[in-house]
């Protein structure tokens, strides 16, 4: 009897060792087969252009601030980022390489010129910027771009640069830091902390299950990465791996897969980020120096062609997010409002969404409010019957929000309070 029933018990325990293997495997291998069963790769995109903007002024009504007018200045291509130089004046970076100027609520039909050549792909090109902390004094703009690195143009990096700005052209322009990392697939951002560095993201490349997911976790790769470095393009000494053996020195955080919005917390100092998921799992984050935010180990979102890119979406060790969304939005741009001209919104967050739940057409606006811990309390879509994709949040001189939208046929859009 012992002779029969033993290779039983021998395979009924090899088994047991076997599920116990399969559940200690990484929680994507289940989504790697499921989507290989399935054929692989994203589904098919949903053809369906967003709709002319209408003409101004445009009223609508939210929450808690009512009586709202939408001031609509056309024209852009593919806008991605602006800053106000002075009180009449909104320089706005279109994707493609150009330089455009809204001087008092006029778009100039002549780019400005002297920018070097921009390598678009995907969602790279001419991107962020961002005022010099003492712009008053040394009129120093930053901006982050993708640039050709050959002859051919195939082969390209982001850099960081900066150039100053006369109020009517630019100079100086000079590249201050080169990443050398290359690829169509995400876009970048910068902001300068209240130490006077700046910091600047460097997007993944490829979700589960490609292998260069994992490069986010890897700290001597800058994919996935936030960067905080001088103002000038060097390192601080202070980082949190300088001197770590296999680390990149000017990196600060790690486990990012696309941060597409950056902005210091008016009231704590913090900076605050929106990266986007995959089908699903976009979220905000606090970044403090050295954490781990996850990506692609942990999410709550799934890979574009169906599968759960984890089960579990915590791990001790990684930082979960403050606000997340399932399904994704497609976050892009964030801003805390710190102004006075819409009483109800101080120190509200404003991210822009570009697309929920896969679909086109659904791109918005969205306001989250806050308790004394900044833990959320409220979330409210704005702007939804517009119909277009929200790239950036700014606020004026003149204490009002402006917007972007990610159109072929892009916008500048102003928010006007109440009278």
């Amino acid at each position: 009897m012992k002779l029969r029933t033993a290779p039983v018990f021998v395979a009924a325990f090899a088994a047991l060792i076997t599920l116990l293997a399969q559940a200690q495997q990484p929680a994507t291998a289940p989504g790697k087969d499921k989507a290989k069963a399935k054929g692989g790769g994203a589904p098919k995109g949903i053809n369906w252009p967003s709709p002319p903007l209408p003409d101004s002024p445009y009223k609508f009504d939210t929450g808690v601030e009512r009586n709202l007018t939408l001031t609509i200045t056309k024209g852009l291509k593919t806008p991605f980022s602006m800053v106000f130089p002075d009180a009449n004046t909104i320089l706005i970076t279109e994707r493609g390489g150009q330089l455009r100027i809204v001087r008092n609520g006029v778009l100039s039909p002549t780019p400005v010129p002297g920018l070097p050549p921009v390598q678009a792909a995907g969602l790279t090109g001419l991107m962020d910027m961002a005022l010099h902390p003492n712009f008053a004094q040394n009129s120093l703009i930053y901006i982050c771009y993708s640039k050709p690195a050959g002859d051919d143009g195939k082969v390209y990096g982001l850099t960081l640069a900066r150039f100053r700005w006369n109020g009517t052209a630019i100079s100086n322009w000079q590249d201050l830091y080169f990443t050398g990392v290359s690829g169509g697939g995400g876009g970048s951002r910068i902001v300068f902390g209240r130490d006077g560095m700046v910091y600047m993201n460097v997007s993944a490349g490829g979700d589960p299950p490609a292998p260069a997911s994992m490069d986010a976790q890897d700290p001597a790769n800058l994919r996935g990465k936030v960067l905080r470095l001088r103002d000038d393009g060097t390192i601080p000494p202070d980082n949190p791996f300088v001197n770590r053996p296999g680390a990149k020195p000017e990196v600060f955080t790690i486990g990012h897969r696309n941060i597409l919005g950056m902005d210091v917390n008016p009231v704590t100092g913090e900076i605050w980020s929106c990266e986007d998921g995959p089908n699903g799992g976009d979220e905000v984050n606090i970044l403090a120096a050295g954490k781990n935010y996850g990506w692609p180990v942990v999410s709550n979102g799934r890979i574009y062609s169906g599968p759960r890119v984890s089960l579990d979406p915590y791990k001790e060790g990684m930082e979960p997010p403050v606000i997340y969304w399932v399904p994704a939005i497609a976050v892009s741009g964030l801003h805390f409002y710190a102004g006075d001209r819409y009483p109800n919104w101080k120190n509200n967050l404003f991210i822009g969404g570009m697309r929920e739940g896969e679909v086109p057409r659904s791109g918005h606006l969205e306001r989250i409010d806050f308790n004394d811990q900044w833990e959320e309390l409220h979330r409210e879509g704005i702007l939804r019957d517009l119909h277009n994709r929200i790239r950036d949040i700014r606020q004026g001189p003149d204490g009002l929000l402006y917007l972007l939208t990610d159109e072929a046929d892009g916008a500048l859009l102003r928010i006007d309070p109440a009278k």
